[in-house]
Order: structure tokens, then C-alpha cells, then sequence
């Protein structure tokens, strides 16, 4: 940037940091949908940005003298991470995450806003603000090391601002503190064995898939954009990222080729300081970009959206899809009659203390939608589709839904199955986590152009993983843990904590389980009766591996004692999957029984008398057993 010998540098500098600011006032409101209309807006404003960053490193000795702060230094570099973090949210590319996530560690390494920060409020809730940001990044990025760190931070912090500034009320932030505790809480260690995002040295490469013939489908279908949201009374979360969705999220993404298993132990530089985009600065995307990967599918996270705010966004994404798109619609939310849900202000007009503080341009998509307590969805009655007495008439809107917000307000709150059916114009995969999932079975049969994919959670949790007066596993939802970690959920359901686990059976227990679940695709893929709607999905890495899950879910909780041969405790899927994969093949029984036999654990499962544990599966097991 050129600038005239007869303006000082100063003035040039605040004139950058206005404009700055007011292009970061106008982004910061965007939704995260609409990403085709808006990403001119992004470039502009982050081509400013990196103008202001470059000019104040090159101008450093000027301004400091001219009386430019640390602080004030810490809040460009801020910024610019918020930048790249709502860019990862609105287009889900990996690189935007690892910027985001450099800036903020050179903000925490170089210490910007320590400087005083016990002798002005505004500073230390500057600090307070980033920590926060700093925090759901690491969350996102599976920088767990960094997690732990940043909380104990953070809770230091909010003790020392507490002594310090005696009359003003950190209650607020005192919250923070106890909802990241509870979330990582319940996202152990444990479930995080391994990645929930789609590693290729766990799992096979899209391109060795097996295809499924030519007669069974005319095409190939892939996951290109997803809706994820949940509302639970009380339920575990951070800023607008409750735990069911944060693991959708994951789940529907690539794990960068290598990095969970190793650290680059990669520093900022000397000066640390982020530079502007060039070779003197570190490449920390190299981590988590994969040339040979296609891009990660986009996804909408919707935190307590109305529900016109929720079919908004439903539509736009439906008239961005492309022609070989896919649309995965996950809803997680408690539609029972008898179990009261209030939103936590009581009145569904106010948004929670965490997404405030954090929220700052991490969550557009609800920015300024003040009844926004009440994402989506409600089922209708679980009736048979085939005995509906009209396909058009699908559901009544005084049946069952699915609730996200405080109840007595009629169907405002509300996302009822005939809200999606305009939707299925277009290829929909739609997953359902809740009590009265059965409800959208209505859909089936009654779309507008496209056969809908669905996979509907049991409508009650297994006796062994309810917790009183409630149908959701403390860890989160038991199904969506199936989807997301399936051998984790496996160990639940018994009972057991993640603290029991010994490592060389979970491992052992693995490696069949992604035996099976392989087994599984290739039966599904060579299935003459595979019905098209699953077999145009099937060369899709992500919705493949949450079908063949599911297929696993499935037949866990059909053969375990506590539910067998009880409905309301089993998922299903529409259209219905081959006889084949069904729980009571033998395959199907066997796997189970090899997977219970390594956890000791046969006597919790009921299976037909002819089914046996193979002979080398055996004597594996006792071995294990005996060392």
C-alpha cells in the first residue's frame, strides 16, 4: 500500500483500522448459508485486513511511538482469526481452520493482552473473549493439548478478575467455565480414541469402494451440503455447539492425512507474530489439507433457530445443491407430549450467556433472531405410510413433533415431517435422533420428486444407558454415538466408563468391527435388492459409513437382552435395507457375538442357538483374556 510522504503513518494506520472495522461489521452479521452470495463480501473484508496487518508490521517502530498499543495489535490478529473461523463455518474447508487456529496461537504465545490487564476491565474482558474464541477453534481443530491449557486459563483468569474487580459481576463468565468443563466432561478421551472425521488410515480410500451395478442405480450421488442442529433441555454444549452436533460435524469431514496420530510441533516464528500469506510464515495447513481428498461436504450449524429461520436455510441450501448433491438434514430434539422443555430464559427471547460472549461472528446464522430458541422440527404420527389415507396428506398438525423450544405456543416451536416434504424435490438424507422419530416415517411415500433416505433413532434409549428421567446417555445421544463412534457406543450400552477400558481389546474389537462394517458395504453394494435410494448414496464415504453404522446400531440393540424383540428400543430406516444385513442373519449375529465375547460381555445379548463364535475368534479371546 503506497501512501502520500505528507500523511503520517499514524493516520494511516487509523484510517486502515476504520475501514477494517466497518467491512467487519457488516461480515460479522452474514448468515452461514447464502455462501455463494456472500463470499465476495469475505474477500473484501480480508483483503483489508491483511493491508492493516502488513502495514502495522512494516510501520511497527512508527506506531508504537505514535502510541499504538499491544493490545490493540492483539485485536487485529483476533479478528483475522474470526475471519478465517467463519469462513471454515460458512464453506467447511479445512485450510480456513488452521489459519484461524494460527492466528489465535500467536495472539496466546506473543501474550498481546497482558499488559495491563488487571488495571482495565475492558482488557481483561478482551482476554476473557478471546480464551473463549481461542477455545471452540481448538475444540473444532482436535488440538485437545491446547483445550486443557486454555481452561485452566480461563478459570485462573475469571478467579484473578473476580479479586480484582470486586464490584463488577463475573457470573457470566463463571458460567463459560462450567459449560466447557461439562463438555469435555462428557467428550472424553475415551470417545475420542479415534477420529471422528473420516481418516483414510482407518478407513478405506472413496476410490476403492465397491460400485454398485448399473442396473440397481443410473447415478452416483455425493454429500455436498448438511443441516445440523439439536435442542435439549439442559443439554451439554459450548457457545452454539452442543455435543450431538459437534460430532456430526466431525463426522462429516476428512481427518487430515497423519495429524491425529502426530504433533508437528511446529513454533511461531521468533517474532511470534502471524505474517501476512507468504513463505516466511509457517504452513500450518499443510496439517490438514489433502490434494487428493475431495472438499469436505458444507454444513449449516444451526443453534435454536425459529423455525422459519430453520426452512429459510433449508431453502437456500436446496437452491444451491448441486446436480449430483446430496443434503444430510440431522436433527436431534425430544418430541414427547409429557416431557416438559423450556428454553433456558424460560421465554425462548434471549440467547444464552456462552454464545454471547463467544458468539461474535462464530455464529451468524442466528445473529439477530431474538425468538430463536426454537430450532426445527417436529414429527407427525408414527401411522404406516401405506395405510395414510393420502399421500399429500401426510401429517395432522396436532401430532407428534419434534420440540425446540418452550412448549405451549402450538406448532411455532415446531418442525413437523409435511415441513420437509416441499424439500424433497431434491435428494435428502435425513437423520432423525428422538423419541418420537417414528413420526417422519410420514414422509415416506409422500415426497414431491425424490425418494427421502432416512434413518429414524430408537424412540426410547436401552434401560442400561438411560439416566433418570430421561431418554439421552449423560455422553450425549446413544444413536448419534453409534453414528459417530460405534465401538464407543458398544462399551456404553454394557455399561461400562471409558476409564475400564483396556486398550489391546478396544483395539482388537476394532479392527473387527471395520471388518464387518466393510463386509457389510460390499453385501449392500452386490445386493440385486438394494433399493435405489440407498444404492445412489452408497459410493458417498460419509453417508456409506452412517448407513453401515447404523446397520451395526441396529443390530446391537435387536439382540441385546434388555431390548430384544421390543420395537420401540430398536432404529430404523426407510426405504428398508436387504434382507441380508438384517439383525438375525447370521452375519449380522455373529459379528455381535465376536465383538460382546472380546468385552466378556455374550450373557447381555440374546443370539439363535446355531450361531457360534468361529474357532480362531475363540481361542484370540482367551488368550487375551489369560495375558
Amino acid at each position: 500500500m503506497t501512501q502520500s510522504n505528507n500523511i503520517p503513518v499514524s493516520e494511516v494506520y487509523w484510517s486502515l483500522v476504520d475501514k477494517a472495522d466497518k467491512k467487519f461489521s457488516k461480515i460479522r452479521d452474514l448468515p452461514y448459508y447464502e455462501r455463494n452470495r456472500y463470499d465476495t463480501y469475505f474477500y473484501k473484508v480480508f483483503k483489508v485486513y491483511t493491508q492493516l496487518w502488513k502495514f502495522q508490521q512494516e510501520n511497527r517502530q512508527k506506531l508504537v511511538e505514535a502510541g499504538l498499543k499491544r493490545w490493540e495489535i492483539g485485536e487485529i490478529a483476533s479478528r483475522i482469526g474470526q475471519l478465517y473461523f467463519g469462513q471454515y463455518m460458512r464453506t467447511s474447508e479445512a485450510s480456513y481452520l488452521s489459519e484461524s487456529y494460527i492466528f489465535y496461537e500467536a495472539i496466546l504465545s506473543r501474550e498481546y493482552f497482558k499488559e495491563g490487564l488487571f488495571q482495565d476491565l475492558n482488557l481483561a474482558n478482551k482476554q476473557l473473549r478471546f480464551l473463549a474464541r481461542f477455545l471452540m477453534v481448538c475444540l473444532v481443530f482436535n488440538r485437545r493439548e491446547i483445550v486443557h491449557q486454555l481452561v485452566n486459563q480461563l478459570k485462573l483468569l475469571v478467579d484473578e478478575c473476580k479479586r480484582t474487580f470486586q464490584e463488577t459481576d463475573f457470573k457470566e463468565w463463571k458460567l463459560v467455565v462450567q459449560e466447557i468443563g461439562k463438555f469435555l466432561k462428557a467428550d472424553t478421551a475415551f470417545m475420542n480414541i479415534r477420529p471422528l472425521r473420516y481418516s483414510l488410515v482407518l478407513e478405506p480410500h472413496p476410490d476403492s469402494l465397491p460400485h454398485v451395478a448399473a442396473s440397481v442405480t443410473k447415478r452416483n450421488l455425493r454429500l455436498r451440503d448438511a443441516i445440523l442442529s439439536s435442542y435439549h433441555h439442559n443439554e451439554v454444549k459450548f457457545s452454539e455447539l452442543t455435543l450431538d452436533t459437534f460430532r456430526m460435524l466431525q463426522c462429516l469431514e476428512w481427518e487430515p492425512s497423519g495429524s491425529f496420530y502426530q504433533s508437528s510441533g511446529t513454533k511461531i516464528g521468533q517474532n511470534g507474530a502471524p505474517g501476512a500469506p507468504g513463505p516466511s510464515r509457517i504452513n500450518h495447513s499443510q496439517d490438514i489439507s489433502d490434494p487428493t481428498l475431495p472438499p469436505n461436504p458444507r454444513k449449516a450449524v444451526l443453534y435454536r433457530p425459529s423455525v422459519t429461520h430453520f426452512i429459510a436455510v433449508l431453502a437456500t441450501i436446496c437452491e444451491e445443491l448441486p446436480p449430483d448433491g446430496v443434503l444430510l438434514i440431522y436433527l436431534s430434539a425430544s418430541g414427547r407430549v409429557g416431557q416438559a422443555i423450556s428454553s433456558p430464559s424460560g421465554t425462548g427471547t434471549s440467547i444464552d450467556t456462552t454464545e454471547n460472549i463467544v458468539r461474535n461472528f462464530q455464529s451468524h446464522n442466528i445473529h439477530s433472531d431474538v425468538t430463536s430458541s426454537s430450532p426445527f422440527s417436529c414429527p407427525w404420527d408414527s401411522q404406516n405410510p401405506s395405510s395414510r389415507r393420502s399421500k399429500g396428506d401426510c401429517i395432522s398438525y396436532h401430532t407428534g413433533c419434534l420440540q425446540f423450544g418452550s412448549r405451549g405456543t402450538g406448532g411455532f416451536n415446531c418442525i413437523y415431517p409435511s415441513d420437509l416434504i416441499p424439500f424433497t424435490r431434491r435428494p435428502l438424507f435425513v437423520v432423525i435422533d428422538s423419541d418420537n422419530s417414528e413420526a417422519f416415517k410420514s414422509i415416506n411415500g409422500a415426497e414431491k420428486g425424490e425418494p427421502v433416505a432416512m434413518l429414524l433413532s430408537p424412540s426410547l434409549s436401552p434401560p442400561a444407558a438411560a439416566v433418570a428421567e430421561s431418554s439421552r446417555h449423560p455422553n450425549g445421544s446413544l444413536f448419534t454415538i453409534f453414528l459417530t463412534a460405534p465401538l464407543q457406543a458398544f462399551y456404553l450400552l454394557l455399561g461400562f466408563s471409558g476409564s475400564d477400558i483396556e486398550m489391546d481389546m478396544y483395539n482388537k474389537a476394532e479392527r473387527l468391527l471395520s471388518s464387518s462394517l466393510n463386509d457389510w458395504g460390499m453385501t449392500l453394494a452386490t445386493s440385486d435388492t438394494l433399493d435405489p435410494v440407498w444404492a445412489q448414496v452408497l459410493n458417498d464415504p460419509f453417508l456409506r459409513r452412517l448407513l453401515l453404522r447404523f446397520i451395526f446400531c441396529r443390530a446391537v440393540l435387536t439382540l441385546y437382552s434388555p431390548t430384544f424383540n421390543k420395537k420401540e428400543f430398536l432404529p430404523e430406516c426407510l426405504p428398508r435395507l436387504p434382507v441380508s444385513v438384517l439383525p438375525t442373519t447370521a452375519a449380522s449375529q455373529t459379528v455381535v457375538l465376536q465383538i460382546a465375547a472380546i468385552f466378556s460381555a455374550t450373557s447381555s445379548f440374546i443370539f439363535s442357538e446355531a450361531i457360534r463364535l468361529p474357532e480362531n475368534t475363540h481361542s484370540d479371546v482367551e488368550s487375551m483374556s489369560s495375558s
